[in-house]
């Protein structure tokens, strides 16, 4: 009978590594923070669009239609070769934005979770400076590759988002 505890303690231990890892967006909306609740106003800021000279605060802010927590294979990065991202077109950049979070090769693909807030746009700012281009998901009017309008909806991980100033 000496062996049960080590066999249930081998279960726990199976189903913990079973679990998936939490990325810091997911376990912030297992924490339930207030800010994030349906209908609250949040807002997804970027500074200067990049080039570090500027104290322009650039941003989308709108109301939160949902939030959950979601599974997603983490895939590799598609970089250009030879290129910092310093380097890339608007489209390259939006390419990399878009695959984010991911990972340096597909050896090293796994599965996480990610807490995503779909939020209603209201109101933007966006930066339109050329050096911007590959600075921000933010960039001439548009929220990486679609063009921003009011009731628009996107989603961003969680801890991406601020609560909107009072």
């Amino acid at each position: 009978m000496r062996f049960i505890p080590v066999v249930l303690a081998l279960l726990a231990f199976t189903a913990l590594a079973g679990d998936l890892p939490l990325r810091p967006s997911a376990r912030l909306l297992q924490s339930r923070p207030d800010g994030l609740e349906v209908g609250r106003c949040v807002v997804y800021q970027e500074n200067g669009g990049g080039n570090g000279a500027s104290d322009t605060e650039y941003f989308v802010r709108g109301r939160v239609l949902v939030t959950r927590i979601e599974t997603r294979r983490l895939a590799a990065c598609p970089l250009v070769p030879g290129r910092g991202i310093d380097q890339y077109s608007r489209a390259e950049f939006n390419r990399l934005a878009l695959a984010q979070p991911c990972v340096s090769s597909d050896a090293a693909a796994y599965d996480v979770q990610l807490g995503i807030v779909r939020l209603r746009v209201e109101d933007w700012e966006t930066p339109h400076a050329r050096r911007a281009a590959n600075a921000g998901r933010l960039y001439r009017g548009t929220y990486l590759d679609r063009e921003l309008k009011k009731d628009m909806e996107i989603e961003l991980e969680a801890d991406l988002l601020g609560a909107c100033a009072s």
